[in-house]
């Protein structure tokens, strides 16, 4: 058996994180996303709308 190879380089790029406030049913709610981001592949993203502070996780 042979291990799989990766799909990707290996890289040491850094990623980019960037937090919002969403703010919806014109300023009655809002709530917290957290985007991670590739710059240098435009398809490569995630966004959540599940966001905690690691502090609340201990």
């Amino acid at each position: 058996m042979v291990p799989a190879e990766p799909s990707l380089p290996d890289r040491s790029d850094s990623l980019e994180s960037r937090g919002y406030r969403i703010t919806v049913d014109d300023g009655r709610d809002s709530f917290y996303a957290l985007s991670i981001e590739d710059p240098d592949d435009d398809d490569a993203w995630v966004m959540s709308d599940t966001v905690c502070s690691l502090e609340s996780m201990l």
